[in-house]
């Protein structure tokens, strides 16, 4: 069996609805904790499929949290070696800096639920299958665009929201993988950081989960199936 393991940064931001969908297509999953496991180890570089997920910490604070020089290290070594790469909010703005960009302070916080614009390559990219679908922001930071990436999606907010890394990396700066249940996790888990968010509350989000969420379940697995079978997993 191919092996999928997901770097994990806070327990209740996990594969959500990407783990039915890699476990029926034959995929061992496993997830691999950050500050408690070796991101060194053998396993994550010679895995079939690593999936780095999102967090509240940010790229640029390795002095305080030094397992994020390992995870980008591994990063690099395995977009180096073409070793499929799926990166999801944090995990897409540690892509980017594995592959030399810069990653910053956005101008505004984007935390809820909204729209995307594919450009024309991710209009005939895995993406397609966001087309008109919203999806979930919840980032501070951002990042250039690494130089030889592909971007395929962009919003008024921030103009690099995800890009490829020739076929083997998708880096997503939104989270598509969330459901309607999970979600409450996360307005358990990020709870002050909603109420210093100007604008943001536990039931204005839950009310857009309940609007968006059904679609994106739908919408999220199309999206996987499509880069697996892009990346011949």
């Amino acid at each position: 069996m191919s092996t999928a393991l997901a770097i994990r940064h806070v327990a209740f931001e996990d594969l959500g609805s990407f783990a039915p969908i890699l476990r029926h297509r034959g995929f061992n999953v496993h997830y691999r904790d950050a500050g408690l496991d070796d991101f060194s180890a053998r396993d994550l570089i010679d895995a079939d499929l690593l999936v780095v997920l999102g967090g509240p910490i940010g790229v640029n604070e390795a002095r305080v949290y030094p397992f994020l020089t390992q995870e980008i290290r591994l990063i690099e070594r395995r977009l180096a070696a073409h070793r499929p790469v799926l990166g999801i909010c944090l995990g897409a703005q540690l892509m980017a800096k594995a592959l030399g960009a810069r990653v910053y302070k956005g101008k505004k916080k984007e935390l809820g639920w909204g729209g995307l614009a594919l450009s024309p390559a991710g209009e005939v990219s895995p993406l397609a299958a966001l087309d008109r679908a919203a999806v979930l922001h919840w980032h501070g930071d951002t990042f250039d665009l690494p130089k030889g990436a592909t971007l395929l999606a962009s919003n008024g907010a921030y103009p690099h929201q995800a890009f490829a890394w020739h076929r083997h990396g998708l880096a997503l700066q939104f989270h598509v993988e969330v459901t309607a249940h999970g979600v409450e996790r996360w307005l358990i888990g990020h709870t002050l950081e909603i109420a210093l968010t100007r604008g943001v509350d536990v039931a204005a989000l839950r009310r857009a989960t309940r609007r968006h969420a059904p679609a994106l379940e739908e919408r999220a697995p199309r999206l996987l199936r499509a880069w697996l079978d892009q990346v011949g997993l």
